[in-house]
């Protein structure tokens, strides 16, 4: 019986990776999985899956018309999953992020670590099965790795990361140094999309405290230049938490080059943000040094402040 496998909705370079790693894991060991994605890619996964001459995936809304059995990668929660989840049975999981709003009827595989990157997790079981990892493969799961780490000066990157980065580089035949620069510095090629496009790009919902959390990260090397944008940028937040019911909006624009985030907030409430960071909004906007990881260093203090 065919089944997908899917990382989450807005998919970034792990996501798409992940994907199409654990298919090929899955297939080696006789399944008979695709690799799908909840989205298109954006400008620095088409710049990876361009630099390894490797086709993006297939974008799909609903899965249960075609088959009745799915894996996860790169997520786990509901709100970020394919629409109609709970009409599918989840089989496998693999993920970095923390487990909420998920649950199945049936037992199922689930791997999970307290690592930087799911491409990381993927090549620990491709070594666990004793399957090789494809050269084009092997630079797709670093790309994947590099992207989620920032270059290992994300908080989340751990020394399995590292490693991973290292061993791969040898087997795609890649200066993952060199690569990883021009990787990260073609997602932040920003002046050709819209404000919409800049504020889903890399966005992911949470539900804290009773309410629905909207946070999207931009990756930049010039914070100025995207928030010269900042009254378009708010137009499109309060038109998209108007129709789809986000209470609080978060906007996260990062410099790729200092590592510092630079926050707008939209929505309500807005002193839980300030409690969480321990900062004062500043017409909506605040400056937060050294943080780049929603992951590990935004979602954790919300939580608790909520």
């Amino acid at each position: 019986m065919k089944e997908l496998v899917f990382g989450h909705k807005n998919p970034d370079t792990d996501a798409i990776v992940a994907a199409k790693a654990f298919a090929y894991l899955q297939n080696q060991l006789g399944g008979n999985v695709e690799a799908v994605a909840l989205g298109t890619p954006n400008e620095e996964t088409k710049f990876v899956l361009a630099n390894f001459a490797e086709d993006a995936p297939r974008v799909v809304e609903k899965v249960s018309e075609e088959v009745e059995e799915v894996m996860l990668v790169d997520h786990n929660e509901a709100q970020q999953s394919v629409d109609d989840i709970k009409d599918v049975t989840v089989t496998h999981v693999v993920d970095h992020h923390r487990i909420a709003n998920f649950e199945t009827s049936a037992p199922l595989y689930y791997y999970a670590e307290p690592v930087g990157c799911t491409s990381t997790i993927i090549f620990k079981l491709f070594k666990q099965n004793e399957v090789a990892v494809p050269a084009k493969l092997a630079g797709l799961m670093l790309s994947a790795i590099i992207s989620d780490t920032l270059l290992f000066k994300s908080p989340t990157t751990t020394p399995a990361d590292e490693l991973a980065v290292k061993e791969l580089a040898k087997i795609a035949g890649v200066d993952y140094e060199t690569y990883g620069l021009e990787m990260l510095k073609a997602g932040t090629n920003l002046a050709s999309k819209s404000e919409k496009e800049l504020i889903e790009a890399d966005a992911k919902s949470f539900e804290m405290g009773g309410k629905t959390v909207r946070i999207d990260q931009v990756n930049t090397v010039d914070l100025d230049e995207v928030f010269a944008r900042e009254a378009a940028l708010r137009s499109a937040i309060e038109e998209e938490s108007a129709a789809n019911g986000y209470d609080l909006f978060l906007l996260m624009v990062t410099n790729i080059l200092d590592s510092n985030t630079r926050l707008l907030v939209v929505g309500e409430p807005k002193d839980v943000v300030e409690k969480a960071f321990d900062v004062k909004l500043n017409d909506d906007k605040a400056e937060l040094p050294g943080v780049v990881s929603r992951k590990k260093q935004v979602v954790p203090p919300l939580e608790k402040a909520f």
